[in-house]
């Protein structure tokens, strides 16, 4: 097994794509966290087939089509948790690791409770152990490859409510331990100090069991993990997920400024999603656009996107959500796109994203 200050590690592989013709498929693998999991380069986020983004596209069948797709292109990683739908994600995912337990890295989460309006953190060790059996009992496994703490209880201190998901550890229910960071784009007080709640419980909960990996958001339009969370990380030999790495859809230059969200997905209320929002920050699309162009007629403003994520350690693996395997599969090729010193810096030069309170 790896050593427990190592930040990461690579190599590739081939895989065959079993459920998409036959034939195989070079992809890379990294290692992330002290026990040196092993996981496709760029993993699946699960969450917009079950929730958060709009309904009415939301399909069980095509979804579980999804998954396939990114599993056979090396996307190993896939990721949810227990809030998502509540419930319906986990069981979506279970269908699919019923037959293919043994090509997946199963992510999950737990510590909220979605209700009629509201959602509210449960730390309560008795809590997480009766959440993780019912995980395993919706995701058709024994074992989860990494559990995940959504948020801490301030009501509990997150000391109990990781040592016991330390003893899922111990008792062979689950392999490694994760921690999401609190609040994505969380102040108004300035960008200093953003991560400064996480990166405390972090220090916390490293006290009881070692932290594998961490999960934030990363991309190019909200890259604050750079400036702490993300060099916590790498010295620690802790991994890091970045989550949203094509910001909520925006950076795949697929959206339309003003084109209205549906009142269940998340960026009808998001500040950077209005209409005057979308068009301000039409200049980041256009550079990853005209960077993408450089590299050929079929890469798209998505994967330089994700290729940047990728250039920010051997430890970064980023989580882009998808539920069309198109998408799964445009996703996964990124790993192949590599930036020159050209492309890093004219994304380097494009402007700060803005939303509404800017």
């Amino acid at each position: 097994m790896g050593c427990a200050r190592r930040a990461g590690s690579q190599r590739l592989v081939w895989v065959p794509l079993e459920h998409a013709g036959g034939g195989y498929f070079q992809v890379e693998r990294r290692t992330i966290g002290a026990a040196a999991l092993e996981v496709g380069a760029i993993g699946l986020g699960c969450m917009p087939m079950s929730w958060a983004y709009t309904g009415s596209q939301q399909r069980g069948d095509e979804s579980v089509r999804t998954v396939h797709a990114a599993l056979d292109r090396g996307s190993t990683l896939l990721d949810t948790a227990d809030m998502y739908g509540p419930f319906t994600n986990e069981l979506l995912l279970g269908r699919v690791l019923k037959e293919r337990r043994g090509d997946a890295f199963v992510s999950t989460k737990c510590g909220l409770l979605v209700g009629e309006q509201h959602v509210v953190a449960n730390g309560r060790p008795g809590y997480v152990k009766r959440a993780c059996d019912a995980s395993l009992r919706r995701l058709q496994t024994d074992t989860i490859d990494l559990y995940q703490l959504h948020r801490a209880d301030p009501e509990v201190p997150v000391e109990e409510t990781w040592g016991a998901m330390a003893e899922l550890v111990g008792a062979g229910k689950v392999r490694a331990l994760g921690l999401c960071a609190v609040g994505a784009r969380a102040t108004r007080r300035g960008r200093a100090g953003l991560h400064a709640g996480t990166i405390r419980q972090l220090e916390r909960v490293q006290q009881v069991f070692p932290v594998s990996a961490v999960e934030a958001e990363l991309s190019v339009w909200s890259p604050e993990a750079l400036e702490t969370l993300l060099p916590w990380c790498e010295a620690r030999g802790v991994g890091f997920l970045a989550a949203m790495p094509l910001g909520n859809g925006f950076l795949t230059g697929t959206l339309t400024p003003g084109q209205g969200f549906e009142p269940d997905d998340l960026r009808a209320r998001h500040p950077r999603f209005t209409a005057e929002m979308m068009a301000a920050n039409q200049p980041i699309v256009a550079g990853l656009r005209r960077i993408a162009a450089r590299h050929g007629e079929a890469v798209t403003p998505a994967q330089v996107a994700l290729a940047w994520v990728l250039g920010r350690g051997r430890h970064v693996v980023p989580v882009p959500g998808a539920k069309r395997e198109r998408w799964a599969a445009e996703n996964a090729a990124a790993a192949e796109l590599r930036l020159t010193d050209r492309d890093l810096a004219e994304i380097g030069e494009l402007p700060r994203a803005r939303g509404s309170w800017d």
